[in-house]
């Protein structure tokens, strides 16, 4: 599956927001910017608020970097809402959340679960072009960890910033940074 280096397809999705009416989300509107889709199975579940809520506490990080924050599911926009609603976990969450009823964010990613209907609990990382630069998917019973997509959403922004050098395992912001050549092979 090559979509690491792809462009997202368009769409058009309805969004709940915590404080905002309903609103449609097309991929112009991240156009300029960074974004995360945050795709996972569905509203009203178990792993899924765990990972919600460690998103919400990263959220204002994300932000500050430039990052917009879409949570993604099969669930309509209504649902969503009503999760939030009833939901101390998910009341916490103040980006916006995706209704994807019609399935074509899921597909468009390639993360529909054929003949189930729900999305693979997966995130990606779009960059202000519109080209996919991160992708992690993980299994129905193992959650994400929101710290870890921050870093690696540093690491891929400062790449992009800083052509000839790359950030090596576990880099941080602020750390020393690799530029690739002939005189590095085989030293490291």
């Amino acid at each position: 599956m090559g979509i690491v280096g792809s462009t997202i397809k368009p769409f058009k999705n309805t969004a709940f927001q915590a404080g905002k009416d309903f609103f449609d989300v097309t991929e112009g509107d991240i156009a300029g910017k960074w974004a995360v889709f945050f795709f996972y199975p569905a509203d009203f579940t178990f792993v899924c608020p765990t990972e919600l809520e460690d998103l919400a506490g990263e959220y204002a990080t994300l932000q500050g970097l430039g990052v917009e924050v879409f949570g993604v599911s099969t669930d309509t926009h209504f649902s969503h809402k009503a999760w939030h609603d009833t939901s101390d976990a998910i009341g916490k969450c103040t980006y916006a959340f995706l209704g994807d009823q019609n399935h074509n964010l899921a597909n468009n990613f390639g993360v529909l679960r054929e003949g189930v209907g729900l999305a693979d609990r997966a995130t990606f990382v779009v960059d202000p072009d519109g080209v996919i630069q991160l992708v992690e998917i993980t299994p129905e019973g193992v959650g994400r960890n929101a710290k870890e997509l921050v870093r690696k959403i540093k690491a891929a922004k400062y790449w992009r910033e800083h052509p000839g050098q790359v950030c090596p395992a576990k880099w941080e912001e602020g750390e020393a940074t690799l530029a690739p050549s002939l005189d590095l092979v085989g030293k490291i």
